[in-house]
Formats: structure tokens, C-alpha cells, sequence
């Protein structure tokens, strides 16, 4: 074996040696992304800024029927795309029974809204400041044994009040509404919901069910924001977008 065969050897297992990682912030927009990915989401956050333009209320919460469907990517993007337009953002997860946003966005979760709904900490000290130009982040925090009466407390009307003052819109990411109600907690504090759905994985039946929740308690579909979508054909490119789909 000569040098340049060792050399190609070891290569190779270290390769085959490279542990495999699950980095889920690797789906985050970025300056580089695919073109047609960013434009699906501009499309999607206009069409949002004229459903939420008639409720007079800038909170928004996203969910979807069940774990896995990409809701928590989804709103992250959507609060990315929104804080480009110049301005404030404040994206909240909600989903204190599986936190995903920090995830995504490599931060640590030792506190975050659960100690804030808690009475534990105060909003400086949990809100991430300008993790972007003109977007703030509040992780979930500590697992709460919890979550829904927190969600539906006193304490949640309070600081949303405060956080309507200081920011131009707030995204909530929340359980699947499919497994839990926690979402529907907060209905009466925000403009309404857009449901997440993923090509393939999520039914008729669910989305049918996802609408009769929202309509049992007296909440509004904003619209949904179907992801996974395939591109088939490069005359139907700008039609689908590659991936991401909006609509009300």
C-alpha cells in the first residue's frame, strides 16, 4: 500500500468512524438558502400580515395535528422572514411539554417562559435579546408538571400585555393540538392559528379535527401552511415552491 492509498484509507474510516448527528438547526433559513424557499416564505408571511392586519392582535399561534410535522421549523422561519421586514419579533415556545426552538437555534433552555409564567424570573431576565436584528426569543424553559395551567393563568395575560407594547408581532409555537389542548389555552389572547400541515404524513381526517378543535372553542383558523411539498415538474415551480405552501 503507498502513501496515497494509506492517506485515502484513513480518510475513509474516519469517515465511517464520524459519529451522525441530528443538528435540526440545519433547516433554518439562512442568507444561502434556495431561492424558491425563501420566497415561499415571504409569500406566506404576507398572507399572514393580512389575516392578522383585520383582528387588531398581534399574537399568532402555530400548531399542528401531531409531534414531527414541523410546526416549531415552520414558525422559526416565519419569524425570521417577519423580523426582516424591519420589525420587532418576539417568538415564544409555548410547547413546554417538548421543547424544540432551542433546538434550532443552539440556545440554552435552563430558563425561559415557564419560570416567567412561574413567577420564578422576570422577562429580562428569560427574553433573548437580538438573536437577529429585530427578533427576541423566549425558550420553554424548565418541563413544568404543569403547562396548561400556566398557559391559561393570570400570569400569561400579564406579560402579554407587556409584550404587545414592545413588539410589532409575537409567534407562540404550541403542542400538537391533536395531543394535548394546551393551544387552545390561549385562544383569547391571540388573532388566531395557523395550522401546520406536512405532504404525506398529515390526514383529511386530521385537519378536519384540528378545525372542529378550534371551532369547539370558539377560535379562528388563520390559514395553514402545508410543508414537504415535492416539486414535480419545473412549470409548476413557482406554483409549489419546492417545499412550502400557504393558504387560507
Amino acid at each position: 500500500m503507498n502513501l496515497y492509498d494509506l492517506k485515502l484509507f484513513q480518510q475513509n474510516m474516519m469517515k465511517k468512524k464520524a459519529p451522525e448527528t441530528n443538528d435540526k438547526s440545519k433547516n433554518i433559513l439562512i442568507n444561502n438558502d434556495k431561492f424558491a424557499v425563501v420566497e415561499a416564505y415571504k409569500i406566506a408571511r404576507s398572507n399572514l400580515m393580512f389575516a392578522v392586519s383585520a383582528k387588531n392582535n398581534k399574537f399568532v399561534v402555530f400548531t399542528s395535528y401531531n409531534k414531527g410535522e414541523g410546526k416549531s421549523t415552520s414558525i422559526t422561519n416565519m419569524a425570521i422572514s417577519v423580523s426582516k421586514m424591519g420589525v420587532k419579533v418576539l417568538l415564544i415556545d409555548a410547547d413546554m411539554r417538548k421543547p424544540n426552538i432551542h433546538n434550532l437555534l443552539k440556545l440554552k433552555n435552563d430558563i425561559g417562559l415557564s419560570e416567567l409564567l412561574g413567577k420564578f424570573r422576570t422577562p429580562e431576565e428569560v427574553i433573548k435579546k437580538d438573536l437577529l436584528p429585530n427578533l427576541d426569543v423566549i425558550t420553554a424553559g424548565t418541563i413544568p408538571p404543569n403547562p396548561s395551567e400556566l398557559l391559561g393563568s393570570q400570569q400569561l395575560e400579564i406579560v402579554f400585555k407587556r409584550f404587545s407594547e414592545e413588539y410589532d408581532f409575537v409567534l407562540i409555537d404550541s403542542p400538537p393540538i391533536g395531543i394535548v389542548t394546551d393551544a387552545l389555552m390561549l385562544k383569547d389572547q391571540v388573532a388566531g392559528y395557523v395550522l401546520i400541515v406536512r405532504e404525506k404524513h398529515t390526514t383529511h381526517n386530521d385537519i378536519a379535527k384540528m378545525l372542529s378543535s378550534l371551532e369547539l372553542a370558539e377560535a379562528d383558523a388563520l390559514g395553514f401552511m402545508k410543508i414537504g411539498c415535492v416539486q414535480k415538474d419545473k412549470k409548476y415551480y413557482n406554483r409549489y415552491y419546492n417545499r412550502y405552501r400557504y393558504g387560507y
